[in-house]
């Protein structure tokens, strides 16, 4: 029997990379030949080298909704990357190609439109980025993670599904991560996550508001690349890592609260292992406030708390903290009622149905 292919696209940040991994995990080796298109010099790159699949890269501009000189300069590339993603995609002839966003996607789908080639994409957060705006003209099939975000894009082609959760990450052994931590079972566990680069205004209050609150809980940190503190490599119940790929399953196993960014992909796995969050969501000086609209959606279902990362101090981090713990049964029961849907399975099967 021939093997189908497929190709994927998405980077510039984890979030855009690794629902893609859930999905290449779980496609049969044994049935589908996989591809991936990424940029030069993004994120994507580091992560598909370790699931080991042929990686392109191609020429990707910012897409920007203001007006400034370098917007001639990236259509240049963005005019580039349509050319290597077109001359890629006739020499792999893929039955389908399926986008996570992010700019370097606009490119390809755009080019695989252009050679006839089915595509879909997925927008995680309840607010479309301007990369899937634009690409929606373009794909065969859009999938939302929030009901909220259908409005957005043609109802005839789009079906709210949640997000793909990793399979792996619901699979963590809680001792082992206690063994890893050298933690003990005395204490809750939080887990703070600033996102793939990390956060520094979280960093700095975490660690400002260590002597606090390691009296009550231990805290796994995961600060970003270059973030570490070398002062407090010793500390008794904190631990620090600048990112864990293997371990995380077990950490998350073992985690009682989660401090985390509002990106919809760690939020949404976050709900699958029903773990309680304070989400600081990118305020409006750094993103265009998806992160806030994320945050907004769990506080309302009530899956977190939000705290803003302009309000962020250490009384109102051990506030919050005190909050989610006092009312940690009513948080998790919450989720436990969540109309979250398997969106893993459910991609696969369509994409298995080309």
């Amino acid at each position: 029997m021939k093997k189908k292919t497929i190709v994927f696209t998405g980077g510039g940040t984890a979030g855009h990379v690794t629902p893609n991994i859930a999905i290449i995990n779980e496609l049969n080796k044994d049935t589908w030949n996989i591809h991936y298109i990424g940029s030069k010099k993004g994120i994507e790159r580091e992560l598909i080298e370790k699931v080991k699949i042929p990686y392109y890269e191609i020429s990707s501009g910012k897409l920007r909704r203001y007006l400034d000189f370098e917007n001639v300069v990236d259509m240049f590339r963005v005019v580039k990357g349509c050319l290597d993603a077109r001359r890629i995609l006739k020499k792999i002839k893929p039955d389908v190609v399926f986008s996570k966003g992010g700019f370097v996607s606009v490119p390809v789908i755009i080019a695989a439109k252009s050679l006839n080639i089915p595509t879909f994409i997925h927008e995680s957060d309840m607010t479309p980025g301007l990369a899937n705006k634009i690409s929606q003209r373009f794909a065969t099939k859009i999938f939302t993670s929030f009901e909220e975000t259908k409005q957005y894009f043609p109802a005839s082609k789009t079906t709210v599904i949640g997000s793909p959760i990793r399979k792996e990450i619901l699979t963590g052994d809680d001792k082992k991560a206690r063994e890893f931590l050298d933690f003990t079972e005395a204490k809750p566990i939080i887990t703070i996550m600033g996102g793939s680069l990390g956060a520094r205004k979280i960093n700095e209050v975490v660690r400002a508001s260590l002597p606090e609150l390691l009296y009550t809980y231990q805290i796994v940190h995961l600060c970003g690349k270059g973030n570490l503190d070398e002062s407090l490599m010793s500390q008794r119940g904190y631990k620090q890592f600048e990112y864990v790929h293997g371990e995380l399953a077990d950490i998350l196993a073992a985690t009682d609260y989660v401090i985390t960014r509002g990106g919809s992909n760690a939020i949404f796995e976050f709900l699958a292992l029903q773990i309680p969050m304070v989400i600081i969501p990118l305020g409006l000086n750094q993103s265009r406030g998806d992160q806030i609209m994320n945050a907004k959606s769990f506080a309302e279902k009530g899956y977190s708390l939000t705290l803003e990362e302009e309000k962020l101090t250490s009384n109102s981090l051990t506030e919050a903290l005190s909050t989610i713990k006092e009312n940690k049964d009513q948080f998790k029961g919450c989720m436990r009622n969540s109309p979250q849907r398997d969106a893993l399975q459910i991609l696969v099967t369509e994409i298995e149905s080309i």
